[in-house]
């Protein structure tokens, strides 16, 4: 029998945490949080911030992974602590649109920017998607070994460019550079914009937890995956910081705020028309890496929901030769592919990427519970609980409710479509009692 093969190590963990936060939103798109606190104080204080929450929720996933170290991470967590149903509905959201939404709308980043080398119109655009997506499942196919070392290289390139970019913004800032550091105090722009910029932030810092999906491929997870947690949520908040730093160093706030593509203009005021291109090429090697991470994590999970009796059993399987979820993983791009040909991608993706927030609430809710069980003894416990795990719970309502009041119609609409599973579930894959025969 073909089994999980243990060969994720801290490098290789911690890799796979960075590369999958940092993609292409802090190189390319205007800051939210720079509209909202037009302040360079307040934006460096409320990326920190943003950063401090997220190694709080990390840390929670790290309680929790070295307590369940199972393959499919949160599903699992969900499942053990609060029923299948719950667990379901987690991997209802990510294989429908969650997951397999951002798959969808990375490889469509990653293809517009090969398209500044090689011109590409709409149509191109999306077979080079495509072919991303399928060449990079098909590489993952092959053992988690070498979906992971591809990982490791290409985030070890990723923050060797994020490097020479943050050196390059403190050492060549022309005299002529438009910024402008001096905006009033940040307090000044009120307690409401600074927690909505604080949601914007968090959203920035997505994707943290898929590293617990792993945990039966990689060696020690009860230590290697908390480990892996903490690390790459420092080195995370360590280079948005920077980034924002040198953005705010370079430009004016007003452009910052206006700028579509701000590592690029950032570039460019620093080496000249060539930093466009090397900004362009920037945002390729993220984009692959982050695809490469989000392609190798979410099958496990649909290879546990499968061996739990709540996906096709024949996902369940794996790879003969390579021990890999094969069929989960071409699963995956199916899917994603179709989003991508179709278009559809972003109308599921935006409406229902924030009903994660419920879920990681109920991971925090859950280390509170599991506390109460005299068996519990992770060998990793978080500190300050049950205090940090109630504020972390606080604050993913606070994103949750704050997107609803936003956008009403759309936020409902993508909650309904996370409800939908409940009755797939109770209906089609909920266990039946048994019935006995026999005389009452």
């Amino acid at each position: 029998m073909p089994q999980l093969t243990r060969a994720m190590r801290l490098p290789d963990a911690t890799a796979m945490v960075v590369g999958i936060i940092i993609g292409a939103s802090i190189f390319v798109q205007p800051s939210e949080i720079t509209r909202l606190v037009p302040n360079a104080a307040g934006i460096v204080l409320v990326w920190a911030l943003a950063g401090v929450l997220t190694l709080v929720g990390a840390l929670i996933c790290a309680e929790l992974s070295s307590a369940i170290p199972r393959t499919g991470g949160v599903y699992v967590f969900l499942r053990d602590i609060f029923g299948p149903a719950t667990g379901f509905l987690w991997g209802w959201a990510m294989f429908w649109s969650m997951h397999t939404g951002i798959i969808a709308a990375i490889a469509v980043v990653f293809a517009r920017y090969v398209g500044y080398f090689v011109p590409l119109g709409p149509a191109a655009i999306r077979v080079v998607a495509v072919a991303a997506v399928i060449g990079l499942s098909a590489f993952n196919c092959l053992g988690i070994r070498q979906g992971s070392r591809l990982q490791t290289v290409v985030t070890a390139a990723k923050l060797g460019a994020i490097l020479l970019l943050v050196v390059a913004g403190f050492l060549l800032t022309p005299p002529s550079a438009e910024a402008d550091l001096e905006v009033g105090p940040y307090l000044d722009v009120g307690p409401k914009n600074i927690l909505l910029a604080l949601v914007a932030g968090l959203f920035a810092f997505g994707g943290w937890h898929m590293v617990t999906y792993t945990a039966e491929e990689t060696v020690n997870p009860e230590r290697t995956i908390p480990r892996s947690l903490v690390l790459g949520t420092l080195i995370v908040t360590a280079c948005y910081i920077a980034l924002n730093a040198i953005y705010l160093r370079v430009l004016s706030i007003e452009r910052v705020t206006a700028s579509t593509r701000i590592a690029a203009d950032a570039a460019e005021v620093l080496v000249g028309p060539v930093g466009a291109t090397l900004v362009a090429g920037l945002v390729i090697v993220s984009t692959f890496g982050a695809l490469n991470g989000i392609i190798l994590a979410g099958p496990r999970v649909y290879f546990s929901m499968a061996n739990d009796g709540l996906l096709f059993r024949w996902a369940a399987s794996l790879h003969p030769r390579f021990g890999t979820p094969a069929r989960a993983i071409l699963l995956q791009a199916a899917w994603a592919s179709a989003l991508v040909m179709t278009d559809t991608y972003r109308g599921l993706f935006t409406r229902v990427v924030y009903t994660e927030w419920i879920f990681f609430g109920l991971l925090a809710v859950g280390v509170v519970r599991l506390r109460r069980r005299p068996s519990y003894a992770p060998p990793f416990r978080i500190a300050g609980a049950p205090v940090l795990p109630a504020a972390f719970a606080l604050a993913c309502a606070a994103i949750v409710i704050n997107q609803i009041a936003a956008d009403p119609i759309n936020s409902l609409v993508g909650l309904a479509a996370v409800a939908a599973g409940l009755p797939v579930y109770y209906f089609w894959l909920a266990p039946r009692p048994s019935t006995v025969v026999g005389t009452p």
